[in-house]
């Protein structure tokens, strides 16, 4: 560092020999001389015999600087000295030197371009660094100007104006902490002026001012004090409003009513205050109309007595005078009863029509049913009134509050099912509608065929006291009672969809009684089509028989329902619970029930049993009752506007308002995958939730029968004859588009299509297609096998499946009978072996008999051998084929013994037939 900085000191830049010229004394020895160095450029030089040289150097040369060589070199000098010897270490020391110094000046030669371009950037460095120092200096000398100058005079200039600005503040607040308590004077005499709008404009103003300096204790209770005193106003408002009853005064008026705006009460009772203030009404009038009750029963009571003394007394004429004056006032308190009860009903219409109450909760609003149903029954105890003005008044807002209520609910609906995956709801087996507690008030009321006024004489000591004999004592039969939390506790899910004491079962299992089948197949057979009831009865084997095509998952078959339908239950429940409050709107509770029964109809026919090719099969599958049915309810209820108006520009009237968009399934049901039987288990859910859901209206019709007016019963009966009856019809369109996919009957009519019928001898061996046709119907039942192991398929289900997949087949097998082009007598017979076949294969399969269209196949084969006249009479009671089959019956099959004109006459007769049907 020391040759670094004296190399700064320079001036200039001097040549490598003279800057070696300024190295310390001990590097100075160590460099050659002048001579010696132009000895050493004159000598040869040999690198490798200069790197020999320099590598025997001892190590201890290459140590540290403080090594002092001249004491080193002494002691290694032997005892004896020897000139020649001394001489030539000498000369070896002289030449490892010159080596050396060589190889130091070669170095320095070879580095000094980059020695000189470092000691430029050293100098720059040098004159950077003094710039530096310049500026440091002249910045510090003008930060000490701005101390002295500026920033001390000017920081404390800024103290001293906050200072100030923080007590101008304070001097504000503590003249309004002043002015606040000094606001009770004045509001006493705002009062006394009668200036309420003032006073309340004041008040809030200072509640205002006292919540922002509520961090001040000395006004940290003016807050409640202030509200004390507007509650106070309030009160003197009330009394100043009262006074217009008797003088009314324009400005007074004015006055009031801005006070009452300013308050925020321009309705004076609010939604929150309504019931309260509803049932304290009551119960005010309840106590006039209990004084006047009182007052009639004391004076029937001394009558009475007044009556017996003139009687022991025998007094004729003061009985005449005495009876007059008793009659006159029994007179006059009768005809008060009236006119109270004419003043009660006119208050609290005014009171019911003040609100809107189609905002309300379904709770509140029952509970102010309640009360007018209490209000109404007083009514009827204190004069025998039917209370018209208070029926038509609840009638009038509980239409308004139901209908918005009922459209809200169908949209829910509509929610639900499009986002139902119809998975089962697990309830446990004794699920009974009663159990949910919207319908608790069922097992409470009376029945609902008997009022109080029509109960027989018989029984009027088991009739409950009137309200008047109830509360003569005590009490109000108005007080507002606290809803029981215990009633709304229910019991009906089953733990994991099954019974807690029963394990899983499994899909077949034996029944060791016939408590669980249906009614009707304890009773005789019924056939599906006629109604009618044969004359043979099925016996108990067969009834067991058809119990194990029951695919079911418990012994305990528990409803099939989901969560919408449990919902729907709920709805209904409260609907008649709304109804059995308030009598006159029956009809459109009813009605709007009818809607929500229609509209979970439409909607699972909409999921699972559109298909309009199934009415082209001419099979009757969906009955004329349900078609009518499933129009009336798109026609009246499905908005199908919607769906064509993407964008919302179409106007809402009136009509369109009560209508709901057709629903849409989830995308979460898949009905496509076969191994899952296209969907069968959600299908099973939809329609036997449907099913159970018609079962808990036939339940419930005799409730709604009782309380329905008279005029509008036909209404009830329709509903009940042309839907809910109609609801169990859905099983066949639905079921059959799983029937007509779980066959492939496609593949049946090619195998049947590549058999040779027209062979010349009579086989004994069945074709191929029956055994493939077997095959399906194999899979097809273990497929309905895994179905039922998530969802149990009842009795009915798997039997309309099976007749349904039975029919199909039998149909296919006909219309692959009728594509054959030629056929022999020993082919005929054919058919019937392979039918024959298929029949006793299939018997093993299903339980149901007689196996269905049977006879179609059968009466088909056989048609082969009739004669021309029978021919033409069996065409014509044979509407059931259709026209291809019976030409192919004429051409192929008959074609062999009838001649050309008897042919031609019988496709006359085809024709005919067939030309009603274009």
């Amino acid at each position: 560092m020391q040759k670094i900085k004296s190399l700064m000191a320079r001036q200039g830049l001097k040549s490598p020999q003279d800057s070696l010229s300024d190295l310390s004394p001990i590097e100075n020895l160590r460099l050659p001389s002048k001579e010696e160095s132009r000895e050493l450029r004159e000598q040869p030089i040999d690198p490798q015999a200069q790197q020999e040289i320099i590598n025997s150097i001892e190590d201890v040369y290459f140590s540290t600087d403080s090594f002092d060589i001249v004491k080193y070199e002494m002691e290694k000098l032997p005892p004896v000295l020897s000139l020649q010897e001394l001489e030539a270490y000498r000369d070896k020391l002289k030449q490892q030197q010159a080596a050396v110094s060589k190889k130091v000046a070669d170095l320095i030669l070879e580095k000094q371009p980059a020695y000189v371009k470092e000691l430029e950037r050293v100098t720059s460095l040098q004159t950077g660094l003094q710039l530096a120092t310049v500026i440091c200096s002249n910045g510090r000398r003008h930060l000490n100007i701005a101390k002295e100058g500026f920033t001390q005079a000017s920081l404390g200039l800024l103290a001293n104006q906050r200072k100030r600005q923080l007590l101008v503040g304070l001097l504000k607040s503590l003249r309004t902490i002043k002015t606040l308590q000094r606001t009770d004077v004045r509001l006493s005499e705002m009062l006394e002026e009668e200036d309420y709008p003032g006073a309340i404009q004041l008040c809030l103003e200072c509640q205002q001012a006292a919540s922002t300096f509520r961090h001040y204790s000395c006004i940290s209770e003016l807050d409640s004090k202030l509200q004390d005193t507007l509650e106070q106003i309030e009160e003197q408002l009330d009394v100043a409003l009262s006074k217009i009853c008797k003088n009314f005064d324009v400005a007074h008026y004015t006055k009031v009513q801005q006070a009452y705006r300013l308050l925020g009460k321009t309705q004076h009772v609010t939604v929150d205050s309504y019931i309260p203030c509803l049932a304290d009404l009551c119960k005010a009038l309840w106590e006039v109309m209990l004084s006047y009750y009182r007052t009639m029963e004391w004076h029937e009571a001394h009558d009475s007595e007044d009556t017996t003394r003139v009687a022991e007394g025998g007094g004729m004429a003061g009985s005449e005078e005495s009876n007059f004056d008793r009659n006159y006032v029994k007179k006059k308190l009768e005809h008060g009863l009236s006119r109270i009860w004419q003043d009660v009903q006119l208050k609290v219409k005014t009171y019911l029509f003040g609100t809107d109450m189609s905002t309300f909760k379904y709770d509140d609003f029952i509970f102010v049913l309640d009360i007018i149903s209490r209000l109404m029954q007083v009514g009827e105890e204190f004069c025998g009134s039917k209370s018209e003005v208070l029926q038509e008044s609840i009638r009038k807002q509980s239409i308004n509050y139901f209908k918005n209520y009922h459209r809200t609910r169908l949209d829910e609906l509509r929610m639900f099912l499009e986002n139902e995956t119809w998975e089962l709801c697990p309830v446990k087996s004794s699920f009974s509608i009663l159990q949910l507690h919207e319908f608790k008030f069922m097992e409470q009321s009376r029945s609902p065929s008997v009022s109080p006024s029509k109960q027989p004489a018989s029984s009027a000591s088991s009739v409950a006291p009137t309200l008047f004999e109830q509360y003569c004592s005590g009490g109000n039969p108005f007080e507002i009672q606290a809803n029981s939390k215990d009633e709304e506790t229910e019991d009906v899910l089953a733990s994991n969809g099954y019974e807690s004491d029963e394990p899983e079962k499994s899909a077949y299992q034996d029944y060791d009684s016939d408590s669980d089948v249906p009614e009707e197949l304890k009773r005789d057979y019924v056939d599906e089509q006629t109604g009618d009831v044969p004359v043979k009865s099925v016996s108990r084997e067969t009834l067991r028989s058809r119990k194990k095509s029951d695919y079911s998952l418990n012994k305990v078959n528990a409803p099939i329902l989901t969560n919408t339908t449990l919902n729907v239950i709920r709805l209904v429940g409260k609907y008649m619970q709304m109804m059995s409050m308030l009598k006159p709107i029956a009809f459109d509770v009813v009605h709007f029930m009818s809607q929500l029964f229609d509209y979970y109809l439409y909607a699972v026919y909409t999921f699972f049993g559109r298909n309009d090719s199934l009415e082209s099969t001419g099979l009757g599958l969906s009955s004329s009752r349900l078609r009518t049915t499933l129009n009336r309810i798109q026609e009246s209820l499905i908005d199908l506007e919607v769906s064509t108006d993407p964008t919302g520009t179409l106007t809402v009237g009136e009509e369109r308002k009560e209508k709901v968009p057709s629903p849409h399934l989830s995308h979460l049901v898949v009905l496509t995958s076969g191994d899952t039987l296209y969907g069968l288990a959600e299908r099973v859910v939809a329609t036997e939730s449907l099913v159970f859901l018609a079962e808990q209206f036939e339940f419930l019709q005799p409730h709604l029968d009782a309380v329905m007016p008279a005029v509008k019963k036909p209404f009830l009966q329709q509903f009940y004859s042309q839907t809910v009856s109609t609801a169990s019809e859905l099983r066949k369109p639905i079921y059959w588009i799983v029937a007509g996919k779980a066959i492939d009957y496609e593949q049946m009519l090619l195998l049947m299509a590549s058999v040779k019928w027209d062979v010349k001898e009579i086989m004994s061996q069945h074709n191929v297609y029956v055994d493939t046709l077997l095959k399906e119907f194999e899979q097809f039942n273990r497929r309905l096998t895994e179905v039922s192991k998530r969802v149990r398929i009842p009795l009915p289900v798997s039997n309309i499946l099976w007749e349904h997949c039975i029919r199909l087949a039998n149909r296919t097998i006909v219309e692959g009978y009728a594509n054959v082009k030629k056929c022999s007598n020993e082919g005929r017979a054919l058919m019937q072996l392979d039918f024959q076949q298929f029949l006793m294969k299939l018997e093993k399969l299903t339980d149901i008999r007689p196996i269905p269209d049977k006879e179609f196949v059968e009466t088909y084969i056989k048609a082969y051998y009739l004669t021309e006249n029978d021919m033409e009479r069996w065409i014509k009671e044979h509407r059931e084929y259709s026209s291809k089959q019976l030409t192919n019956l004429v051409n192929v099959c008959l074609g062999s013994h009838i001649n050309k004109k008897a042919r031609q006459k019988l496709l006359a007769a085809i024709d005919d037939i067939d030309r009603p049907k274009r």
